[in-house]
């Protein structure tokens, strides 16, 4: 009996294929939709989950300043360099920590020059950073301890300057002074917040301290935690051990901050799953005015076909017979509206990643679940119509032109 309803809703359908593909188009618009902003919002979330990996591995970043909103801070003593031998001495939960301190400076090789960011650093800053070389090498101690005029390129800086040439032993001008190329940085594209990682220059921090900066601050200090240690508890131990060594009392609030971009993570990796939730279910509303248009189709199916339901009950059909017949048609269409909206937005879902350099992360589990809402969809709204005739009078039925 089901299979005779399901091919009799397949001759009403091809029988009236334009009024049929119109009825299913809120269909296929809502699960395009849903699966669509679903696929986008997931690869959104990857992508900020692995931007935020990428700086380094149980990251806490110290700055000195108070928070004063929107990014804001306000003014404080910088840090030096025994704050940073400190945390590293005292905090046993530590793994590395990397002092940096940064300024803009214009690099300039032969006719080219692009305006960067120097950064004086030592080889600790590639291991709390994670960043690995991809030619070259760090500095050694001399150059360090020294004070050498050497530096490593960030991949952005070498195509301004040397375009696809290898820059390793070339010398460039940074600000005022010559340097060596000695090595060039893996990429690593854009940060979270959109700033180009790649485009910096690193020299090493007593250079910078001595022939850039021309004081000893500290601007930034980053702390790599330890594996399997909670990097709440560093970050307690850090603000606690820094309150001390700049005289802080009880009563005074903090002049640095310590952010564990652990936190950072779970707040931009949240927010872009709420947006992802709302532009879904905004979408989803498509789906219900698709179930509108299928009512609508329905009941004038049912009206057309009047005599042909009458001469059906007449002769010896049941009501739930007649019932079924129309709910198995109301679902075919719907169902059939789920699978082209599928089609479709996988096509979408390709595009839009691919035009806004997102990752494509298919989720089946959404498929499945657009899927099932929009065969519920036909229930639901063909629920009414198929009561309605299988409630027809047959006389009055036969009775109708």
């Amino acid at each position: 009996m089901l299979w005779n309803a399901f091919l009799l809703a397949l001759r009403e359908i091809r029988r009236n294929v334009l009024r049929s593909a119109l009825t299913i188009l809120g269909i296929v618009i809502g699960v395009a939709a849903v699966i669509t902003m679903v696929t986008i919002g997931g690869g959104a979330t990857v992508q900020v989950t692995q931007q935020i990996a990428s700086l380094g591995t149980n990251l806490l970043i110290v700055r000195p300043g108070q928070h004063m909103g929107m990014g804001q801070r306000g003014a404080a003593p910088s840090f030096k360099l025994e704050d940073a031998t400190a945390i590293a001495r005292e905090i046993e939960a530590v793994a590395a920590v990397a002092p940096s301190s940064s300024q803009s400076a214009t690099a300039v090789f032969g006719n080219a020059n692009w305006s960067t960011s120097a950064n004086g650093v030592d080889n600790r800053y590639f291991a709390v950073r994670n960043w690995h070389l991809a030619d070259g090498r760090e500095f050694n101690e001399g150059e360090l301890r020294g004070g050498r005029a050497v530096c490593i390129l960030g991949e952005t800086v070498r195509q301004q300057l040397f375009g696809d040439h290898n820059p390793v032993g070339s010398k460039i001008r940074l600000g005022k002074i010559s340097c060596q190329v000695i090595g060039l940085l893996e990429a690593k594209g854009q940060s979270t917040m959109g700033r180009d990682q790649d485009d910096l220059v690193l020299i090493p921090l007593r250079t910078f301290q001595r022939r850039i900066a021309g004081k000893q601050d500290i601007d930034l200090i980053q702390v790599s935690v330890k594996e399997g240690i909670p990097t709440e508890k560093a970050q307690a131990d850090i603000e606690q051990l820094l309150r001390e060594r700049r005289h802080l009392g009880t009563s005074e609030d903090d002049d640095f901050q310590v952010m564990d971009l652990k936190e950072l993570t779970k707040m931009l990796t949240g927010t872009t799953r709420i947006l992802t939730t709302l532009l879904g279910a905004v979408a989803a509303v498509s789906l219900l005015v698709g179930g509108i248009g299928i009512m609508n189709i329905m009941l004038v199916s049912v009206t057309e076909r009047t005599r042909e339901i009458g001469i059906r009950l007449a002769i010896g059909a049941l009501e739930r017979e007649v019932l079924l017949q129309f709910l198995v048609e109301a679902v075919v269409l719907s169902s059939f509206g789920g699978v082209v909206g599928i089609l479709l937005a996988l096509a979408a879902s390709l595009g839009f990643t691919v035009l806004l350099t997102v990752p494509f992360i298919l989720n089946p589990g959404i498929i499945v679940l657009a899927f099932l809402f929009s065969a519920a969809v036909g229930v639901i709204f063909g629920f009414f119509p198929a009561r309605k005739a299988a409630q027809l009078d047959p006389i009055e039925a036969l009775r109708h032109e």
